[in-house]
């Protein structure tokens, strides 16, 4: 699944390619992806042109002149640019035609993903954008802040920094891996983490989600960018996906476990 630096790496490229060029024709291939009206959705957009591509933890939000087009590729949607003549595959769902002959197409193997349009007036009264929490980058993230969201949580840690409403953009990969740097058991109750663990938190998610925003996001498995770029933060990964191997630390073997249905990757011993 894409997290909040793959989607960033998404948001770059496509600004770099796709701003400014006036919308011909909207397809719709597969109706559920659409949360909009059908009609209204192609009516709107046909004409216009994305003058800009914003993000909200894990929705990027494409302007038009009087829209906010909404896009969350959950699981496995990907974005391509071709030319307008080249034949369509099975798994693309939507497809925008531009008037210099490309085309944006989104492609989704499991097509859970979801489009909204929506005015622009109403962008911060949209459930899903209203309910974001602060991103990692944010300077208003702090130990305090997240002392008072854990409070009462008797949940793991793990399955609450998943929270989208408290960390937005955070996934599993990125979860996983801030649990390491602050040396906290993805088990433990969220409301027992204290607010130390909390500074460290803060601490690793910004300079792990900085770092990994840099080198283009981690391509690991159902993440690849169609969009030419490929992610190398899978090279920096400490715990992810490395079950059985040496920790870099202290040497212990990384065990996997299942938190929430969630592969969780932790050090035993650093972690304990």
């Amino acid at each position: 699944m894409p997290e909040i630096a793959e989607v960033e790496t998404v948001r770059n490229t496509l600004k770099k390619r796709i701003l400014n060029k006036k919308i011909k024709d909207v397809e719709i291939f597969y109706k559920p992806i659409i949360e909009s009206d059908i009609d209204s959705f192609k009516k709107d957009l046909v004409g216009k042109s994305f003058i800009d591509i914003k993000r909200r933890g894990k929705w990027l939000i494409f302007e038009t002149e009087d829209r906010y087009l909404l896009s969350h590729l959950r699981m496995e949607g990907k974005y391509f640019i071709k030319p307008k003549d080249e034949v369509k595959e099975k798994h693309e769902h939507i497809i925008f035609s531009f008037d210099d002959d490309t085309t944006l197409r989104y492609h989704d193997t499991r097509k859970f993903g979801r489009m909204n349009l929506i005015k622009k007036e109403d962008l911060e009264k949209t459930e899903c954008i209203k309910k974001q929490g602060l991103e990692p980058l944010d300077k208003n993230l702090t130990s305090d802040y997240l002392v008072a969201k854990f409070k009462n949580k008797k949940l793991p840690i793990k399955t609450v920094l998943l929270d989208q409403t408290i960390i937005s953009g955070l996934g599993n990969i990125y979860v996983n891996e801030v649990l390491f740097y602050a040396k906290i058991n993805p088990l433990k109750e969220a409301a027992k983490v204290t607010k130390e663990e909390c500074e460290l938190i803060v601490k690793g998610s910004k300079e792990i989600i900085s770092e990994a925003i840099k080198m283009g996001g981690t391509t690991i498995k159902s993440y690849t960018s169609s969009l030419g770029v490929t992610g190398r933060f899978q090279q920096k990964l400490k715990v992810h996906k490395k079950e059985g191997e040496a920790c870099v630390i202290c040497k212990t073997p990384i065990v996997n476990i299942k938190i929430g249905g969630r592969s969780t990757y932790y050090c035993p011993h650093c972690q304990k």
